[in-house]
């Protein structure tokens, strides 16, 4: 049986949580006379009415038994909820935005997208500014706690490989999730502090250095300025940015280990040493094209290669320079890498590196089964065998995921969006990436223009992508709802 009571009252804490967070970009607006101030105030207002009246009449219930399926119901409505409510600010600011635009930008916020409508961004009042950027960052942590404590029971997120479990095969959320939750978000928390002083050394102002630290922790990719990161041009602040998007894209159990001082945890793991395997790979392939076709000098290729494919494959979606105009077969490359994302357990989207390489795995089994069909095989990864409920899972997930891309661009084409601009942009949607390719929500443009049913549809879209697919799609499952 479903308890609806213990679900309504994390929900009530959530929004308890976020109308308090509001103070922050209220202050903000305040300090700089800026009369969204109001906005936050009544927006918070709202917020916390219906957080701490969900989390008064349900506060009988027991939070320590939460079944497998209370916590899948419990991630959609969380994730649907927090992005209305988060939304109510950006609606009622001094931006004019109507709801359909402000629930866009609220949901690329939370989902970590990076997609954004408003224009002009260098005079958006500070107080939206903070805003989205600060959803982005609860949204990366959000995201890696949902790795731990649900995906797991999926065996579509690669999680259940940490050992975040303990031998018990019960369908409750161990505890040992919640502890390795919070040494996470610690660590997430201390990875933004060094981050923001880091870019305020290289030269950022405060404001931008804690903005952009937030955003790039979480490899949400928001920026304060229209030009993104190609606005500050400055070598320093791209290295350190490509930094900490690498650190955001890789485990954060795998952090935890570091902090233990195990160094050898990065060189140890597949998924790790795959991932910078593909980005060297993809790096040199850019550099090469670059130095060949537009005749630039390896230093300048060095650069613009290594930050702008790093923040594609992270699905950060910052960018230093107009990549759309790089040539078709660079914008093929770069388009099919924008859905392979970084590992899992990280705050990046895509499909992550994890699953191509069980897919590798299982396609190299078949091929062995069918050379020495009475041969015995193991699928291995991490020196850890595979049940064959994993690969099929994943397998799975592959399916579905092609399935939503083609399902997201055939209707953004039906809002006479081009041939390209409708493949990036379901790609860019469902992957998290942000920026699509094209001159209209390529990293140059923005999706102000795309009409609402297709705003509708991305916003969607993103949701799908950051719940991993499979722990929306559950719910529509009748099986699932049986006792």
């Amino acid at each position: 049986m479903i308890r609806v009571r213990v679900i309504l009252l994390i929900i009530g804490y959530f929004l308890t949580i976020l109308g308090l967070a509001m103070n922050i970009p209220l202050i903000v607006d305040l300090f700089h006379h800026n009369k969204d101030w109001e906005a936050f105030l009544v927006s918070e207002f709202f917020t916390l009415f219906i957080g701490v009246s969900l989390a008064i009449t349900c506060r009988e219930s027991n939070l320590k038994d939460i079944s497998i399926r209370e916590a899948f119901i419990l991630t959609t409505c969380s994730w649907i909820t927090l992005v209305f409510f988060a939304s109510l600010p950006i609606y009622f600011s001094e931006l004019n935005l109507s709801y359909v635009d402000s629930f866009f930008e609220s949901m690329s916020s939370l989902t970590t997208t990076g997609a954004t409508i408003i224009t002009n961004l260098d005079n958006t009042p500070p107080g939206i500014l903070v805003w989205r950027s600060f959803l982005e960052w609860v949204g990366g942590i959000g995201i890696i706690v949902m790795a731990i404590a649900v995906l797991p029971f999926l065996r579509i997120g690669g999680m259940q490989l940490f050992k975040t479990e303990s031998s018990d095969k019960s369908h409750k959320i161990m505890p040992r999730a919640k502890q390795l939750s919070i040494a996470i978000g610690l660590i997430y928390l201390s990875l933004t502090i060094i981050c923001s002083v880091a870019l305020y050394l290289a030269g950022m102002s405060l404001f931008d250095a804690i903005l952009h630290a937030m955003t790039s922790v979480s490899t949400g990719g928001f920026s304060t300025h229209d030009l993104s990161i190609a606005y500050f041009n400055d070598l320093t602040i791209e290295l350190i940015i490509m930094f900490f998007i690498t650190l955001g894209a890789i485990p954060f159990p795998i952090h935890i280990k570091l902090f233990q001082g195990k160094w050898k945890a990065i060189q140890n793991d597949q998924q790790v040493y795959f991932f910078f395997l593909v980005l060297l790979i993809l790096i040199t392939i850019t550099v090469i094209w670059l130095m060949s076709s537009f005749s630039m000098t390896f230093e300048r290729a060095l650069r613009v290669a290594s930050f702008n494919v790093i923040a594609i494959i992270t699905t950060t979606g910052y960018s230093s320079t107009d990549y759309s105009l790089w040539g078709e077969p660079i914008l093929t490359l770069l388009f099919l890498i924008s859905v392979i994302g970084g590992c899992t357990g990280s705050t990046s989207g895509g499909i992550k590196i994890f699953r191509f390489q069980i897919l590798y795995a299982t396609a190299k089994y078949q091929i062995f089964r069918l050379i020495q069909p009475h041969g015995v095989y193991r699928v291995q990864y991490n020196n850890q065998s595979l049940s064959d409920a994993v690969g099929t899972a994943v397998m799975g997930f592959f399916l579905i995921f092609c399935f939503c891309f083609f399902i997201i661009a055939i209707l953004l084409s039906f809002t006479g969006l081009d041939f390209m601009t409708s493949l990036s942009g379901a790609a860019a949607t469902i992957a998290n990436v942000g920026p699509g390719l094209g001159n209209i929500i390529g990293p140059a443009g923005n999706y102000s223009t795309v009409s609402d049913f297709a705003k509708w549809v991305i916003s969607i879209g993103m949701l799908i992508g950051r719940l991993e697919i499979f722990t929306i799609f559950v719910l529509f499952s009748a099986a699932f709802w049986r006792d």
